[in-house]
């Protein structure tokens, strides 16, 4: 059996089990083994009931006191026992179980694994592993257990299962990097690597084996883009594109003028668009730093030179939100284009009239969302494609959108502050502008860093700018046991906020099992305050800009990378309003302190990046995955940042010394290449 088996041939998957794991894209033997833990459960020695401390996952040891009691609705039962050791009692609840009630035994000493959280009536377990009689905790003590991503219907169990007999059954086969590369950089043989990365006895295997398969993900990416820039450079411009005496009269009449970066940057798109070759380029700005002008910009310039330009963004609300402002601001400053919407969720007749209105060419700036690229769409004369908050979107959706055009100019917009040195990696086949600077109105968010014990002070405060017509939002991060829970995390959350902050606040949440449907119509309720508390995982970080939203708390905040938590900040501060960021953390750690106390006296992205890049420490890797920036399979863009330097010089190395990869000792990296581009592995990473 090898890798492009079906994983049928896996003993005990029949089709129902082939089913479900098709659903979580497993359909080979092959990406069985490439279906990696998204972390691992770490077995320590246990805690003191004393000692236990909120927002940690701990061990505790002790005699069940009193009965098991189930209570709730049915849809939402919780069953609750109290754990008492010499030095406290401990409450424990799960969620939708219970059968535990007959299953734990009255008086028995047990052993619990889970999270800590504050409940109101203080430190909650909440729903443990059960280890039961305790000596079974032994035999996972000080471990490595891998956890995966999990869908209906598929147990972690299972995945471990069918993984741990396709690693020993399959042939495994070197690997795609050339042995060269494998020895200069110290890295892991590719069946050590398989094996430790789904099965380490020591955390120092776990390391050795990720950085090789982390090593191999980037050295493929980065060629990938080396491959795409050098066909991009040969591109000739096929259009004409003249200055446009309206966009200067635009210009003039807008209320603010373009900062100096604007400025700049607008010079470089418009030399650009009318220079010889084709444009790629990346426009990196901060949240606030106002990159959408510059793109309505160069839309503006193709339109009025007689082209289509369209813009997509990563969700409905979004691209709705863009599509408004844009025809607004047509209308105001009597500008001859015409602004359309195309979106999944229009209904049948709007998207046929809308595509007779592309294909006619009567549309000239089209904003939308992927259904930009569907085949029915189909373009009068598309020279410009601008992709918003590009790390949400695949480098092969980008060019299926400019696959509509004639070789129409690219332009990609990203708030993702990422470090000049890793972008130029990153972006290999884009040129890169920067909008250093925001404008002089916005006013800088003002944050604290506080504890647990601060959270009735921050509700209070919260209560106070609502009543003044601001909105606010608090962020839940993910649990980590099961991703089913999170509902639960954030709908249990939620009916504390609604009784904190009282009768005439409307409070809502959003989570990441929603239907995207009613994620938008949360987040335009939201947008209207209709609803004035949002409650939401990190699905919001790329998401509705609020103006009215002045305050976001970010519970558990010790949990996210400095990165993400910048981006989660840039929610806020949107407005004229003054408006405020509360990390909440429930650590006691010094290094947490310090982490968090750079984003306490720093607004600046860029600054807050790099100083990200620094602090990182492999101990991060145990925990979620951290950076919010790229979804590689294992890569961290920040975490890994000397892993994707060295993939990045190996790749030059690579290319100098064999630029067609012909060499026999890289025939195997070649082969593997050209699978990649023809699957579309781009498609889930940038």
């Amino acid at each position: 059996m090898d890798e492009r088996s079906g994983i049928r041939e896996i003993k005990g998957i029949g089709e129902k089990a082939e089913k479900t794991f098709g659903k979580v894209g497993i359909h080979t033997v092959g990406d069985l083994i490439r279906y990696y833990p998204r972390g691992y459960e770490v077995y320590e020695d246990p805690v003191a009931v004393g000692e236990i401390e909120e927002g940690h996952t701990m061990t505790v040891s002790g005699a069940i006191y009193g009965r098991v009691q189930v209570s709730g609705s049915p849809k939402m039962q919780i069953t609750t026992l109290y754990l008492k050791d010499l030095t406290g009692t401990l409450k424990v609840i799960w969620f939708r179980m219970p059968f535990l009630r007959n299953t734990l035994a009255r008086g028995g000493v047990i052993t619990l694994r889970g999270r800590i959280v504050r409940k109101k009536d203080g430190l909650v377990m909440e729903h443990p592993e059960i280890f039961y009689p305790s000596i079974k905790y032994e035999e996972k003590r000080t471990s490595l257990q891998p956890v995966y991503p999990l869908t209906s219907g598929l147990t972690n169990n299972a995945v471990l299962k069918a993984i741990r007999q396709a690693v020993e059954i399959t042939d495994l086969g070197e690997g795609s990097l050339p042995e060269m590369l494998v020895e200069r950089f110290g890295l892991a043989e590719y069946k050590e690597a398989i094996r430790g990365i789904h099965f380490p006895d020591t955390k120092e295997e776990f390391y050795h084996a990720r950085e090789r398969l982390v090593f191999e993900e980037f050295l493929m990416f980065i060629l990938s883009l080396r491959m795409m820039k050098e066909q991009k450079e040969r591109v000739l411009n096929p259009y004409c594109f003249r200055d446009q005496e309206l966009i200067g009269k635009f210009l003039d009449r807008l209320p603010y003028e373009l900062t100096g970066a604007q400025k700049s940057v607008w010079r470089d798109i418009r030399q650009d668009m009318s220079g010889i070759h084709v444009m790629s380029r990346l426009v990196q700005g901060d949240v606030g730093s106002g990159k959408t002008i510059v793109a309505l910009l160069a839309m503006i310039y193709a339109g009025l030179n007689g082209y289509q330009a369209a813009m997509m963004a990563p969700t409905e609300v979004l691209a709705r939100q863009h599509f408004e402002n844009i025809r607004n601001m047509l209308a105001e400053y009597e500008i001859p284009l015409r602004a359309e919407l195309l979106t999944g969720s229009m209904k049948g007749k709007e998207k046929k009239e809308a595509y007779e209105r592309i294909a006619s060419g009567e549309a000239d700036l089209i904003i939308g969302t992927h259904a930009l690229i569907q085949e029915k769409v189909e373009y009068h004369s598309l020279a410009l494609v601008v992709t918003d908050e590009q790390h949400r979107f695949g480098v092969k959706q980008r060019e299926r959108l400019a696959e509509k055009g004639v070789c129409p100019h690219i332009l990609v917009m990203s708030a993702t502050p990422i470090p000049r040195t890793l972008a130029i990696i990153l972006y290999g086949d884009l040129d890169i502008s920067v909008i250093g600077e925001l404008p002089k109105n916005r006013l800088p968010i003002k944050n604290c860093v506080v504890d647990t014990g601060y959270r009735e002070t921050a509700y209070h405060f919260m209560r106070k700018q609502i009543c003044s017509g601001r909105q606010c939002y608090i962020i839940c991060p993910m649990v980590e046991e099961s991703e089913s829970l999170e509902v639960e995390n954030v709908t249990d959350y939620t009916e504390i906020v609604r009784e904190a902050m009282g009768k005439g606040i409307a409070v809502s949440y959003l989570h990441g099992k929603m239907k995207q449907a009613e994620k938008d119509e949360i987040m335009d309720a939201f947008a209207k305050n209709e609803i004035q508390v949002l409650v939401s995982t990190t699905v919001i970080e790329v998401g509705i800009d609020v103006p009215n939203a002045s305050v976001i708390m970010i519970e558990n905040s010790e949990r996210f990378g400095l990165a993400q938590l910048h981006q989660l900040r840039g929610r806020v501060g949107r407005g004229k309003y003054q408006s405020y960021c509360i990390f909440m953390s429930a650590s006691r750690s010094e290094e947490t302190r310090e982490r968090l106390e750079i984003l306490n006296k720093s607004n600046d992205g860029f600054f807050i990046a790099g100083e990200d890049l620094r602090l990182r420490g492999p101990g991060d890797l145990f925990g979620i995955r951290q950076s919010g920036v790229m979804d590689f399979r294992l890569g961290d863009v920040f975490q890994d940042a000397k892993i994707l330097q060295a993939a990045s010089e190996a790749v030059k190395a690579l290319l100098d010394a064999d630029p067609g990869l012909e060499a026999p000792e890289n025939i195997r990296l070649k082969k593997a290449l050209e699978q990649t581009i023809s699957q579309n592995v781009l498609e889930t990473t940038l």
